[in-house]
């Protein structure tokens, strides 16, 4: 605990602007070497000194003490588009911190430690588009995805990378995020986005997780115009993404079976059954060389909208995830937390706890 309200108070000095010394006047400390130690692990805060902190940095005791919330300590990259304001993405990603510092802090006493070390991508700033994609091609063959990576490729991004990822309700502006934590690796996909969109913005998001300590992504990530500028990183992600889910293994024989088939049929056709927007698979085959200028201004977006088929409410995934709702029945069958604690921290009713836990085939482990 003493760990934890080191790494807060230092957190919420900073947030409020305030050196050291300045926060060591505050809270009535001789001199700054005894924030720095307090910080640092080697001393704790008294009950007295606490409260005064409070005080100073104008928070709860929660604030210090509760372990189901993210202070200082996890990094977001957000997908979400400009109309996302500042104020929605920080109440979201308060959200969002709370159910990643859950899941982390009921899996603190399982028995098998997660892996120390992570795989990472040979890529900088400085690499190419062709070599990012050349990376996705050897990751998908590596990984085993097969013809159609789309189906595999949350399974691998759990077990490979060791990640949380979880299907939420999110802010219709909000596509999906990355999240590090010590210890924990997060990716959040708005459960409300189109089949295919959902699976770009996975491989997209796998992307930052496999390079975050050579090229740590923006807090905001924005999308960037298909032929258009934007920031390197995240065109080399959507490089990336782009050639992971559509793998030139899997679109030669295709693209060579074409023959005489309208290309608006044979991309909607083709991005169905590889699980991806018919819009993303355009620029994927010009990125490939095998769609030129002519070719690109004759097809007509509008009619691969959808991928070509009526709009209807499709099926959601299951709201978190098997291994998140399987991690919150085993606490509360334990009584390692209360059923009143976890329906607050997901903010949820118990008819919708219970609903959650039908969801994903457990029993309920509680009565109404």
């Amino acid at each position: 605990m003493s760990e934890i309200i080191a790494r807060r108070l230092k957190h919420g000095r900073e947030k409020l602007g305030l050196t050291q010394a300045q926060l060591a006047d505050k809270l009535g400390f001789k001199d700054r070497q005894t924030v720095a130690a307090i910080e640092a692990g080697q001393r704790k805060l008294t009950a007295e000194e606490l409260i005064r902190a409070m005080q100073v940095l104008a928070v709860e005791l929660d604030y210090f003490t509760d372990p189901f919330r993210l202070v200082g300590e996890g990094r977001f990259s957000w997908r979400a588009a400009k109309d996302a304001t500042a104020t929605l993405l920080d109440t979201f990603e308060q959200r969002a911190g709370r159910w990643i510092a859950l899941y982390r802090k009921l899996g603190e006493d399982k028995a098998a430690p997660r892996s120390a070390l992570q795989p990472r991508l040979p890529l900088t700033e400085n690499s190419s588009y062709e070599e990012a994609r050349e990376a996705a091609e050897a990751l998908g063959h590596e990984w085993g995805l097969g013809e159609i990576p789309a189906l595999r490729l949350p399974e691998c991004v759990r077990e490979r990378l060791s990640a949380l990822l979880l299907y939420v309700d999110a802010p219709r502006a909000v596509s999906g995020a990355a999240c590090q934590v010590p210890g924990l690796n997060a990716i959040l996909i708005n459960r409300t986005e189109p089949e295919g969109r959902r699976h770009y913005d996975l491989a997209h998001e796998t992307f930052h997780l496999l390079t975050w300590e050579q090229m740590p992504p923006e807090h905001r990530e924005g999308d960037i115009p298909h032929g258009g500028n934007g920031k390197r990183v995240e065109q080399l992600a959507d490089n990336f993404a782009s050639a992971l889910l559509m793998p030139e293994r899997t679109l030669t024989p295709q693209w060579q079976a074409r023959g005489s088939t309208d290309i608006h049929k044979w991309l909607n056709a083709t991005a169905t059954e590889l699980l991806v927007t018919a819009v993303a698979l355009k620029w994927r085959l010009v990125q490939l060389g095998w769609i030129g200028k002519v070719e690109l201004l004759e097809i007509i977006d509008s009619r691969l909208t959808a991928n070509g088929r009526p709009k209807q409410p499709l099926p959601k995934p299951k709201l978190f995830s098997d291994e998140f709702v399987k991690c919150l029945h085993g606490a509360l069958c334990k009584g390692d937390l209360s059923v009143r604690r976890a329906a607050s921290l997901l903010e949820m009713t118990l008819e919708d706890l219970t609903d959650l836990f039908k969801d994903h085939r457990l029993t309920v482990p509680f009565d109404l």
